[in-house]
Order: structure tokens, then C-alpha cells, then sequence
């Protein structure tokens, strides 16, 4: 009898709590709609203006208003800075969204509607509370931009792999230790920030990304940089706030950010301005002995539409070794000399041109006329015009613009 009425007080207690969850929970749903109600001032405004850009940063929303899932010619959405934990499944319907800005919530999850929003081209999930990504993100093939900084990543997400425009990737502030040896396979990527990261040694694996432009380090604990050399169109290195002794070794036109990488820099700037000089007093002693001009024959892009060649100087005016790779953009031999066969230099990148398999040939510019005659102070002389033909624009229009081109 006790026993039977203990059970059934236990009951009792049983359905009381199932009843306030239930109470509880009704009271979150009305508060919420309530909340869905009563937007904050302005909202309504914005919801119904037709603009294709909708910001409800900063609202404090705990979700997003339902209303916006209905609103077909939204292209930007920038709800940064609430309290959202998800997205409302109505998002995936919002086909023609390209830039969603989520960061600073609270999302422990990328949303399942967020994976469906295929024309996607830029994507803001900084600041929340992320370790990993769903391998539904694949869906977004059109995704350039992808920021998710300041999360709880201690492994590289390999679902990055499936997207082939990925150009910018930060992943700054959170807690990586190395990099994948595959990451070559991200060929679109043109810019990476890793600072903030936990990387005691220099994630080797980027040293094979070709196309990288920009590499951010700040903030981690390497203490040994190899040389970047080998990143041919790397432009931008951030190293700042590591325990390194000096600059790394880097390509002639890299900007660096980091202890010593002014004096570095201005350093490398001197050493151009001495070589320029140089080469202008040369010509000019050339010039009062009455030699040859300095020029002595024309690389000619058999592929080029834009007009403009390559001029070569004379080998005899160019340095060897070193000071003739770094003036001229000429590879050395290996008898000190230099090759106007190889390839150019753009932007401190070396230009594959064997690989493009792109064909030169070689014009001797020939001059007529009696020569150099002197009247007076003035210098004159005659020549006859170089006859060269070019075709389409190709890849020699940088080293052009540089200086290595008239």
C-alpha cells in the first residue's frame, strides 16, 4: 500500500515536469513569435523596400525573421552580429543569394539551407563556434570567398578540396598545427590568412601552391622560414609576430610585413637604384666611344597581339650571374653568363613558357645609314626601321609594363 502510493507519488512528480518542459517550451515559441511580430524598428522598412541588399546586422535577433525566406530577389544578406544559433530552412529557397554574411552568432553548425545556396559567391561564417564543415558545403561550386576565422578548427577541412574557385580562404584565429601535403589540389586559391594559428613549423605544403598570392603567418611561433622563392606569384607575405632572427628569402617584387622586412625591402630597393645607375653610366660611356647602341636584337612572341616586344640588351652591356637575373629578368648559365632564350620575369614570378608552349623567334635589328655623325654638341644619326611582326597579346604584356619591354 505505502509502496503504491510512493510509486504513485513518483508519477505524479514524473508528469508534473514533463508538463512545465512543456510549459517551458511553449512560452519560447510564444516569445518568439512575439518577437517575430514586433520587429525592430526600421525592419519593416527594409523587408519591404524590394532592395536587393538586406542588412539586419546588429538587430539581436535570436533567429531570422521568417518573412525574409519569402523575399525571392534578395542577393546579399548581412546578419552579422545577432544571437543566431541556425537559419531557417525557407534560406534555401533564396536561389539567387550570392553573399551571405553570418559571422559574430553563435552557430555551432553550418546550416543544411545555407549547403543549398548553389550561386553562393561569397560566404561569412567568422566568430561563431565551428569545429568542422558539413561535406554538403560541396554544393557551393561557385563559392570564391570563404571566411571562418576566429572558430574551434584544429584540423584543415578537406571538403574545401570540392571547390574549384575557392580564391580567398581565411582561417585566421583558430587552432591549426599543420596543413595537409595535398593542398596543391586547391589550384584556384589566390589568397590564405593562417594567423592567430598554433604552426611551431612552417606549413611546408604551401610551398607547392603556385598560385598563391598572398600568405598571412602573423601571430604563430615559427621560428625558421624556408625560401619563398619557389612561389612564383606569391606578392604578399605577412610574417609578423613570429620568433624569427631575419626576413625569409624572398622573390624581388614580394611585399613583406614583419620584424626587419622595412630595412629589408629598402635594402633591396638601393641595390636596384645602384644597378640602374650603373647600367645608365655605362651606356653612356658606350655612347661618347661611338659604339654600337646598346640594343642588339628583339625577342619576338610569335603568339603576342598587344605590340609589344621584349628588348634584350647586349650581352656584353649585362652583368653575369645574379645581377643579370635580378636587373634583366635573364636566367644565368651555368658559365656565369646569361641565356635571352629563357624565360622573362613578371611581377618577381618566373613565366612558364615551355609549359604554355609558346614559341620565340629571334630578329637581328639592322641598322643603315653612314653611321654616327656629330654636328656641333648634337648627336645625329640615321636609321633604317625595324621591320617585326606580332600576332595576339600574350604573356609578355607584364614584363612589358615593368620595363623589360620599350
Amino acid at each position: 500500500m505505502g509502496n503504491s502510493s510512493a510509486k504513485g507519488e513518483e508519477e505524479g512528480d514524473g508528469k508534473e515536469e514533463d508538463g512545465e518542459d512543456v510549459k517551458i517550451a511553449e512560452r519560447e515559441k510564444k516569445e518568439e513569435e512575439e518577437a517575430e511580430e514586433e520587429l525592430p524598428l526600421g525592419v519593416d522598412e527594409l523587408l519591404e523596400s524590394g532592395d536587393p541588399v538586406l542588412d539586419l546586422s546588429y538587430r539581436k535577433f535570436k533567429r531570422l525573421p521568417s518573412r525574409v525566406c519569402q523575399l525571392m530577389h534578395l542577393e546579399k544578406i548581412y546578419a552579422c552580429g545577432n544571437s543566431l544559433r541556425t537559419l531557417p530552412g525557407g534560406v534555401a529557397q533564396l536561389k539567387g543569394l550570392r553573399i551571405l554574411a553570418v559571422d559574430f552568432n553563435k552557430l555551432e553548425d553550418v546550416p543544411p539551407s545555407v549547403c543549398q545556396l548553389s550561386n553562393l559567391t561569397r560566404l561569412y561564417l567568422g566568430s561563431n563556434r565551428l569545429m568542422d564543415l558539413p561535406a554538403e558545403l560541396s554544393n557551393l561550386q561557385n563559392l570564391r570567398c570563404l571566411w571562418i576565422e576566429s572558430n574551434y578548427f584544429q584540423c584543415f577541412p578537406r571538403q574545401l578540396y570540392d571547390l574549384p574557385r575557392l580564391r580567398s580562404l581565411q582561417m585566421g584565429d583558430n587552432r591549426l598545427k599543420t596543413l595537409p601535403a595535398d593542398m596543391w589540389r586547391m589550384e584556384a586559391l589566390r589568397g590564405l590568412w593562417l594567423y592567430g594559428n598554433r604552426f611551431v613549423d612552417f606549413p611546408r605544403a604551401v610551398l607547392h601552391m603556385e598560385g598563391l598570392e598572398i600568405l598571412d603567418l602573423d601571430r604563430n611561433k615559427i621560428a625558421e622560414f624556408p625560401s619563398l622563392k619557389r612561389m612564383p606569384a606569391l606578392q604578399l607575405f605577412s610574417y609578423d609576430h613570429n620568433p624569427v632572427d631575419s626576413p625569409p628569402n624572398v622573390g624581388e617584387e614580394v611585399l613583406l610585413v614583419g620584424e626587419g622586412a622595412a630595412e629589408a625591402m629598402q635594402e633591396r630597393e638601393d641595390k636596384k637604384e645602384r644597378q640602374r645607375k650603373a647600367a645608365e653610366v655605362e651606356a653612356e660611356e658606350l655612347a661618347l666611344a661611338g659604339e654600337e647602341p646598346v640594343i642588339h636584337s628583339i625577342l619576338k612572341n610569335s603568339s603576342s597581339t598587344s605590340g609589344r616586344v621584349v628588348v634584350v640588351a647586349d650581352e656584353a652591356a649585362v652583368p653575369p650571374g645574379d645581377a643579370a637575373v635580378e636587373e634583366h629578368g635573364l636566367p644565368a648559365r651555368e658559365d656565369g653568363g646569361w641565356c635571352p632564350q629563357g624565360p622573362a620575369q613578371c611581377g618577381g614570378a618566373e613565366l612558364g613558357y615551355e609549359e604554355e608552349a609558346v614559341e620565340y623567334e629571334r630578329e637581328l635589328l639592322m641598322w643603315e645609314g653612314e653611321g654616327l655623325e656629330y654636328e656641333g654638341e648634337e648627336l645625329e644619326y640615321e636609321r633604317g626601321e625595324a621591320d617585326y611582326d606580332y600576332e595576339e597579346q600574350g604573356v609578355l604584356d607584364s614584363a612589358a609594363t615593368r620595363g623589360g619591354g620599350p
